[in-house]
């Protein structure tokens, strides 16, 4: 083996050089990976949509919450809350979430944006879901809230 002092000598190439070589090389890597992914016959994966979990006309699902897996019981988790157009979800705090079926679409945005895996809100057929998790129809009115 020689000393590492005479390996710095054999070397004919200046610093400048190998940089560039290298980012030639590069260059010519990345060129080479992207022509291969515009080979023929290849697309792009196709990413589900929020769109493409809302309810189809005449499908009756409801959301139903296991709160066992639901991170809002404990922290400031507020995915399903944010998200839920008909406002059918209320959290309530050191128990999770509850959720108002005749309120509820059905569009299942909730279960998608929930972040828990498994997840704590899950979109069952109508029929089957467990009244359990859902809150009465009749909501308190909030203050300033008039009835008719």
């Amino acid at each position: 083996m020689k000393p590492a002092e005479e390996r710095e000598i054999e070397m004919d190439i200046s610093r400048k050089d190998f940089f560039r070589k290298s980012l030639l090389s590069l260059g010519e890597a990345v060129c080479s990976v992207g022509n291969a992914l515009k080979a023929p016959g290849d697309s792009a994966p196709i990413v589900p949509d929020v769109a493409d979990y809302m309810a189809t006309p005449g499908e009756s699902r409801v959301a139903v919450a296991l709160n066992d897996y639901c991170l809002a019981k404990n922290s400031g988790c507020f995915a399903c809350v944010e998200r839920c157009e008909s406002q059918a979800i209320r959290l309530i705090p050191g128990v999770g979430v509850r959720i108002n079926a005749q309120l509820c679409s059905g569009c299942g945005t909730c279960e998608y944006v929930c972040p828990v895996t498994p997840k704590a809100i899950k979109m069952l057929p109508l029929d089957k879901s467990q009244p359990i998790s859902a809150i009465p129809a009749e909501i308190p009115p909030e203050k300033g809230d008039t009835t008719c």
